[in-house]
């Protein structure tokens, strides 16, 4: 019964917040703070799923202005706990699939979201291109989840490129985002689900801009997100062992 009430709970939350997000698009479109609007919203229904947030965001990350975010990215729950700490005057790039998805795919586009076709990759390389223009243009920061999908409890993936290569583009620095170990963590039946831990790290800068030089600072930040997702999921009371490590990275 408690699962049942969370889910419904979850799934009106939703629904609420992507048509009012979508007024509010109609109302001030192109508003750089769109995103944070529902993101905020979605993300402070953490404790709908019995989880405590602690998120950690230090003064110098936030005085930066313009980065490019890379986050872990663990399950379907991230959308209501790493969705809290989106900070403002920043948007997501997500796959082209999620628009169709009803409501929450309509208002994720309207509000200025990112859309990416991972298949086609001419587009995809476009995407990279666009979102340094608007990042320039708009003095606007990117969120990206450099794995490319969800690990469910397969520790840190292989890291991607497409966020490196758009901050080495921007001419903005990076900025790692780590989330503790969520696998298993959300039992809907359960009043109590534990902690979360989400940390921001300090911004790492892209002076070597050759493919070789983005490779190299994908593998470096790889082996210190993992370092500190082990060390924030210790923390959190919920260890893991990744199967990944930083020579497969470097394989990918």
């Amino acid at each position: 019964m408690l699962a049942i009430l969370r889910i419904l709970t979850l799934a009106i939350s939703l629904i609420l917040t992507s048509l009012a997000s979508i007024l509010m698009c109609i109302v001030r479109p192109f508003h750089r703070d769109n995103v944070y609007f529902p993101a905020n919203i979605v993300g402070s229904l953490s404790p709908v799923i019995g989880v405590e947030l602690d998120i950690r965001r230090p003064k110098e990350v936030e005085d930066l202005g313009s980065v490019v975010y890379v986050c872990n990215h663990q399950n379907s729950y991230d959308i209501f706990t790493v969705s809290k700490s989106l900070p403002k005057g920043t948007v997501s790039i997500g796959k082209k699939s999620l628009k169709w998805i009803p409501f929450f795919g309509q208002m994720y586009w309207f509000t200025g979201n990112i859309l990416i076709d991972r298949a086609n990759r001419s587009k995809a390389h476009n995407t990279i291109a666009s979102a340094a223009q608007k990042i320039r243009e708009k003095n606007i920061s990117v969120w990206l989840f450099p794995e490319g999908t969800r690990s469910y409890g397969r520790g840190l993936l292989p890291f991607k490129t497409g966020a490196f290569h758009t901050a080495a583009q921007a001419g903005v620095p990076i900025v790692p985002v780590c989330v503790s170990n969520s696998h298993d963590l959300v039992d809907l039946n359960r009043w109590n689900n534990g902690k979360m831990i989400i940390e921001f790290l300090p911004p790492i800068h892209i002076h070597d801009t050759s493919k070789e030089g983005i490779r190299h600072i994908a593998n470096n930040t790889h082996e210190l997100m993992l370092a500190k997702i082990n060390e924030l999921s210790e923390e959190a009371g919920n260890p893991f062992q990744t199967l990944h490590n930083s020579q497969q990275a470097e394989q990918s």
